[in-house]
């Protein structure tokens, strides 16, 4: 990640309605099906906010991450943060993780079957996996080049990459629905343009956009709680170690 980067997630993962619809189907997710008190490892930590989120609401919480920058300034916020490549074997003990949490994460890495059977090794029979990834390859563009992505996501490629790893899609399905035409509409303009060395800032929107945007995010996540979503920008879901 550039350090720019984590500069802009530092200063508007609090308010920006993108990082707080996010965190709070996170939550959602891990609320309902891993305990508080269990022992949970992140990888990819990023501005640690999330991390942060998740020790604050009980949970046992370490995290990874390869950039110097990201594990100094989670250490800052009092939180257990490990410089680490995601890649290479996990410095914990096998079998004793309860839940991983990987935040659009796997898209950065240029091995993430690596990444799942690093996970399925510190998970513990039964952990699970809670993720989110960008979706749609045909979306791929400059956005995911200055992220530094080797991919979009298809449902497909998802399965497909955690079966090899040996674990099983417990759920898998679409989720940031209410954005998706704008994000077709800028890559469609994009496409049109010269290529840009700009690089990846979330565009900013005023107060009452924010809130309304948080607001639908608010209200798909009441729909998934019953019912899949069939588009998105995302995917998001739930792995299993089941031996």
């Amino acid at each position: 990640m550039d350090p720019a980067h984590l500069d802009e997630l530092i200063a508007l993962e609090d308010t920006y309605w993108w990082h707080v619809s996010k965190r709070r189907l996170v939550l959602g997710l891990l609320e309902r099906g891993f305990a508080r008190g269990c022992r949970l490892v992140e990888g990819g930590v990023g501005s640690s906010r999330d991390l942060l989120e998740f020790a604050q609401r009980g949970y046992v919480a370490r995290g990874y991450d390869a950039m110097p920058e990201s594990v100094a300034n989670g250490r800052a916020r009092g939180l257990d943060v490990v410089e680490h490549d995601l890649e290479q074997l996990w410095p914990v003990e096998d079998g004793s993780v309860d839940v991983v949490v990987l935040l659009d994460v796997l898209e950065h890495m240029a091995d993430p079957v690596r990444v799942l059977n690093n996970v399925h090794r510190t998970l513990r029979p039964g952990g699970g996996v809670v993720f989110t990834v960008p979706a749609y390859p045909f979306l791929n563009g400059e956005w995911d080049r200055a992220l530094g992505h080797h991919r979009r996501y298809t449902a497909r490629m998802l399965r497909e990459q955690a079966a090899a790893a040996g674990l099983e899609v417990e759920r898998l399905t679409h989720w940031n629905a209410f954005s998706l035409p704008a994000a077709l509409a800028v890559r469609g303009l994009q496409r049109l343009m010269p290529p840009s060395e700009a690089p990846a800032e979330f565009p900013r929107v005023p107060f009452l956009l924010n809130r309304l945007l948080i607001g639908l995010g608010d209200i798909e996540r009441a729909w998934l709680r019953g019912l899949p979503m069939p588009v998105g920008l995302s995917l998001f879901g739930v792995l299993r170690r089941c031996a």
